[in-house]
């Protein structure tokens, strides 16, 4: 009986092993850097990093005024699924305002992550006039605001 057990425990890792091999419904490139998001940001924030491009989903925490010293910032809190907050300032002078944004709305972004002590903010979060810079973006509603 024994001498049968180890050839059966091996066609089962096989068996199973070869499923997800042949699995075509793993989660895409997109779907995977969504879920590393949060350990991306919180990595750069332990590392008090600057200038990284950073991509993500958060629920709206606050809305704060905007920034209207120079370019014109459109400012809020999102919480990322990790619990760390961030802030975004989308710049409203290059791309349009999320219109009727409201606590526990969610977000997704794309842009550039700089450390501070509260938590980090994301900018670039539009695109670049110039060419010079990726672009970015904030998707909200299902419409995006680049």
């Amino acid at each position: 009986m024994k001498r049968f057990l180890l050839p059966i425990a091996i066609a089962l890792v096989l068996i199973v092993g070869g499923e997800r091999l042949l699995d075509d419904t793993q989660p895409g490139p997109a779907i995977e850097q969504s879920r590393r998001a949060p350990d991306a940001i919180a990595r750069a924030f332990r590392n008090q990093a600057a200038n990284v491009a950073v991509a993500g989903e958060g629920e709206v925490q606050s809305i704060l005024a905007d920034d209207t010293r120079g370019s014109q910032h459109q400012r809020f809190i999102l919480r990322l699924s990790s619990g760390q907050t961030i802030l975004i300032a989308h710049n409203i002078d290059i791309a349009p305002r999320l219109p009727q944004l409201d606590r526990g709305d969610r977000v997704r972004f794309n842009g550039i992550y700089e450390w501070n002590a509260k938590g980090g903010v994301v900018h670039w979060t539009h695109h670049d006039p110039q060419g010079r810079h990726a672009g970015g973006w904030l998707e909200y509603r299902g419409q995006r605001y680049d």
